[in-house]
């Protein structure tokens, strides 16, 4: 069976992770984080190939986030573990 029909994976290997380190890095975040990276498809012209978290719900560590820091200080109950901008949890960040 062939999940992703029309893209050889030897395409997306030298592309997409071998040619763009930080593209790498985002999809180990991603499965480090217990996320579910997946290929999704291509952008029209550019080349590159899109990936998504594919999970069923969002990773546990990925559930009590703000936006950036100024969101999570303005908090005053319920402060989030951190923020998605600064991508550090609260106590890195002082959130």
């Amino acid at each position: 069976m062939q999940r992703h029909k029309g893209v050889a994976w030897d395409d997306v290997v030298l592309a997409a992770l071998e040619g763009d380190p930080a593209a790498l890095g985002s999809l180990a975040a991603m499965e480090a984080s217990g996320g579910e990276p997946d290929l999704i498809g291509k952008a029209e012209g550019a080349g590159r190939f899109r990936f998504c978290d594919c999970s069923e719900e969002s990773p546990a560590g990925r559930r009590s986030i703000c936006y950036d820091g100024s969101a999570c200080e303005a908090r005053k109950e319920n402060k989030p573990q951190g923020s998605a901008v600064e991508g550090r949890p609260r106590w890195a960040s002082g959130c």
